[in-house]
């Protein structure tokens, strides 16, 4: 056992076995905003040792308010070089592949098809690409967890974690499951979700290329959403082993 270096706290808890199990899993995360960027860092910390990690977008202020790599000074910066760079500085030992494009079609299956990951994370916020993940995920036989909706929410007791088909409340979880009906899929995704209500005074209609409308968010729910997330992937790989 290691005294001082990263693994040393963590090893306490979930002993040597558990830390090679997690040092040798491969992870995709889709999504590096609010839920996805935390998920990352926090998998990173743990010990995961092989994490892929895909966005498209840049910071931009309106992230200040939610996202770990929104700083004045990363505004206009790629979500995905300033992860790497961040989880290389946290643990050298972690191997980091990015890939900064809006995953959609046969470049999302053709992903999925080229790496057996022992976790898939699904931090989209896009519903058409957020359900093409999971179904596709799903048809290859990998373990997934998915953020249902983190905005318009400020009660963190709120938060739960069950199959999607178990889930409730949550708008984007609703569409999520009858989308998913629709392609044969009513179970077996983990989902990270809120039983709390959204706000009506929440939401502005402001249609664009991705959504119809933008939804208010407070400092640390969507963080809290990507700690519930991580700790899913971890509980599991340590628990379960990887086969």
């Amino acid at each position: 056992m290691e005294q001082n270096g990263i693994y040393s706290r963590t090893e306490l808890l979930v002993g040597a076995e558990g830390i090679e199990r997690l040092k040798s899993a491969k992870v995709l995360v889709v999504g590096l905003g609010g839920v996805g960027g935390y998920a990352a860092e926090m998998l990173c910390r743990a010990g995961i040792g092989h994490l892929t990690l895909v966005d498209s977008d840049v910071v931009e202020p309106t992230n200040l308010n939610r996202q770990i790599i929104a700083l004045n000074s990363t505004i206009g910066m790629a979500k995905t070089d300033l992860f790497r760079q961040r989880i290389k500085d946290i643990n050298p030992e972690c191997d980091v592949s990015v890939i900064q494009c809006f995953l959609r079609d046969e470049a999302m299956v053709e992903l999925l098809n080229t790496t057996q990951y022992d976790y898939v994370v699904d931090a989209i916020d896009t519903l058409s690409p957020k359900v093409f993940l999971l179904y596709h995920a799903c048809q290859k036989g990998f373990r997934i967890v998915s953020s249902m909706g983190s905005a318009g929410k400020m009660d963190p007791s709120a938060i739960q974690v069950a199959d999607i088909s178990k889930s409730h409340t949550c708008p984007l979880a609703a569409m999520v499951r009858k989308r998913l009906h629709r392609l044969g899929i009513n179970h077996g995704i983990k989902v990270v979700f809120s039983s709390e209500k959204v706000s009506e005074n929440a939401t502005l209609d402001e249609p664009s290329q991705n959504k119809r409308t933008t939804i208010g968010t407070i400092s640390y729910l969507p963080p809290l959403f990507g700690c519930f997330v991580a700790s899913v992937v971890i509980r599991d790989i340590v628990d379960c082993g990887i086969d």
